[in-house]
């Protein structure tokens, strides 16, 4: 069940997670599964099977109702506010709605998170700048997200949330708002994030695209888990 070498702690692990929201029916029980460093897994299952609770877990953004929960050695259950924060600035997320600030231009939007960690921009905007080209936004670095499509969109998503180096990439439907050769272009990035070092899970209930890339499952079901290794 542990995907990671030997002797490599894995980044995260799940024991016997549960989860509810107040006094409702668990929406997650007794998952079990460990992430490891550089390693490449899609989420899947029908619709509200859990995946983006699960997300939320990992990102903690929630706290599991039971079980156990570790985010780089740490437990998310008993992790005080700053030492979430800083947990937090190791993993980057793309929301299904992408989430971009429309005050903001495109390049201001993908800088923003090292504006908030205090970088200066003189010691980040040539790494915005690249990042931008090689996610095929180099011609709309400098307008704002009405102007974008929605792929034009997503990828100016994608790269706010790599553009810290994150150890971990958190990926809600990246692909459910494109057409299929985007959603391949898409795909394509992940691997080569995946392959600089960006451990990628993927919430996806797109069996195409899965197929296309064979990598770990993470199966949810009626808020159980099937753990599929390739």
């Amino acid at each position: 069940m542990d995907e990671h070498p030997p002797g490599d702690s894995p980044l995260i692990r799940f024991e016997n997670v549960g989860l509810r929201y107040g006094l409702g029916p668990e929406i997650l029980r007794d998952v079990s599964f460990a992430i490891g460093q550089r390693s490449f897994q899609y989420v899947t299952g029908p619709s509200g099977a859990g995946k983006t609770s699960l997300l939320r877990l990992l990102f903690l953004s929630l706290r599991p109702t039971r079980g156990l929960v570790e985010i780089f050695g740490q437990d998310a259950a008993t992790a005080a506010r700053p030492s979430v924060q800083v947990l937090r600035r190791r993993i980057g997320i793309v929301f299904q709605d992408f989430r971009l600030l429309e005050h903001l231009t495109t390049y201001e939007n993908v800088a923003l998170p090292l504006r908030v960690l205090g970088q200066a921009e003189s010691t980040y905007r040539n790494d915005v700048m690249e990042l931008l080209e090689w996610v095929g936004l180099g011609d709309k670095m400098w307008v704002h997200p009405p102007v974008l499509s929605g792929g034009e969109k997503q990828r100016a998503a994608i790269a706010r949330a790599v553009i810290t180096r994150p150890e971990i990439l958190l990926a809600d439907e990246p692909t459910g708002n494109v057409d299929p050769p985007l959603a391949r272009r898409l795909l394509r990035l992940f691997i080569e994030l995946n392959r600089l070092g960006t451990s990628i899970v993927i919430a996806t209930h797109d069996l195409a695209l899965m197929d296309q890339y064979d990598a770990r499952r993470l199966i949810l079901n009626a808020g159980a888990i099937e753990v599929h290794d390739v």
